[in-house]
Order: C-alpha cells, then structure tokens, then sequence
C-alpha cells in the first residue's frame, strides 16, 4: 500500500483564483468542480464556487483546495499551516519564490528568500489569498 498526502486548502469563494495562481506558479494540470457541476447548489450565489479542484503537475506539485460554503463556519485562521515546497535547485525555488512573492502587492515577505543554517536557500512568502509558502533547497542532514 501507498499513501501519499495532499494540502487541502480552504477558502470562501477564493479558491477558483488561487487554484489558478498555484498552476500559474508550478505548472501543471488545474481540474475544478463546482457545485452546480455536484448538483449540490444550497446558495444559487455560491453555485460557481469550487466544490473540488486541484492541481498536479508532472514534477510531483499537488494542491487541491474548494470553498467552504456560507452554511458551515470558516475561519481562515493564523498560520494554521504552511505548504512547504522543496526543491533541488537554487535556481528552481528561485523561480517559484518570484512568482510567489511577486507581481501582487498583496503578498507579504515572512522570510526573506536567502541560506539558513538548515537549507542552502530557504524563505516563507504568505501569498494574497492568505497562504503561507515555505520554499527550500535543503542542505543534506549532517546529524
């Protein structure tokens, strides 16, 4: 048996555009059900929210997320998670910390992206849908 996890992430009516700018960042494949698609409308305003995407990438990237619909309590919550990307390459994470931290002024810089005593490059980024990325490029274990 395998068993492999996923961040599921939360939203109330955000989660169409932050699914897209997560396949924007990384890449890969966004699937997106609403909840007309379920045929499980219960508020005809939230009929285009998502009851279930993601997306995956073929370089092992993988989000799923939907929004929390109007009759059941959501809190967004403070630094509830993290989403921890880890890379191989300097130039990899990079990259994705750019288009992370980048392009919205709604982004806040947690972590500069720079070494740390644990990874060769590491930085945290909470993104403008309130998410909270930690980006690395991990030094191998000297323990």
């Amino acid at each position: 048996m395998t068993v492999a996890t996923t961040t599921h992430l939360n939203f109330r009516g955000a989660a169409r555009a932050a699914l897209e700018h997560y396949q924007e960042v990384f890449g890969g494949a966004l699937s997106i059900a609403t909840y007309a698609d379920a045929g499980a409308v219960a508020d005809a305003a939230e009929a285009d929210h998502v009851i279930w995407g993601e997306v995956r990438s073929d370089q092992g990237f993988h989000v799923m997320a939907f929004d929390v619909p109007g009759s059941r309590p959501w809190d967004a919550g403070t630094d509830a998670f993290y989403v921890s990307v880890r890379g191989e390459s300097a130039e990899e994470i990079t990259a994705l910390w750019e288009r992370l931290a980048g392009g919205s002024a709604e982004s806040t810089v947690v972590v500069p992206l720079g070494p740390s005593g644990w990874a060769r490059l590491y930085g945290m980024v909470r993104d403008r849908f309130g998410v909270t990325w930690v980006l690395d490029v991990a030094a191998p274990y000297a323990g």
